[in-house]
């Protein structure tokens, strides 16, 4: 399945909603493109929803932290949620998990954010 992605926005947070696989095939830099444009419009918070990827490669891990990278740069936060079980065991074996802040549950996640501010 081709890697897409939706936006959504919930109290300044833009929900971005990703499906299919975040590999160098199949995502090249659409996440990390998503990504500049917002924070280009001033957008500091993201939420990367996963349900809906099954596989990453290095190339995509890469992806993840490029954008964790830029957002962190321009001040403001991402976060994880719902990562299905292969890729959370990859993104642990890696130790890519350090770097997020994950979560399993949206509203909990989108209530981490509020918590900051």
């Amino acid at each position: 399945m081709a890697f897409e992605i939706t936006t959504r926005e919930l109290d300044h947070i833009i929900v971005v909603d990703a499906v299919g696989r975040l590999t160098l095939t199949d995502s090249r830099t659409r996440l990390r493109d998503l990504i500049h444009i917002f924070t280009g419009n001033g957008h500091r918070d993201f939420l990367l929803n996963l349900a809906g990827v099954d596989f990453i490669d290095s190339d995509g891990m890469g992806e993840l932290v490029r954008c964790y990278s830029v957002v962190r740069q321009r001040g403001g936060e991402m976060k994880l949620v719902h990562l299905q079980p292969r890729v959370q065991d990859l993104l642990q074996i890696t130790r890519v998990n350090s770097i997020f802040e994950i979560h399993n549950d949206e509203q909990v996640a989108l209530q981490a954010f509020r918590k900051r501010a």
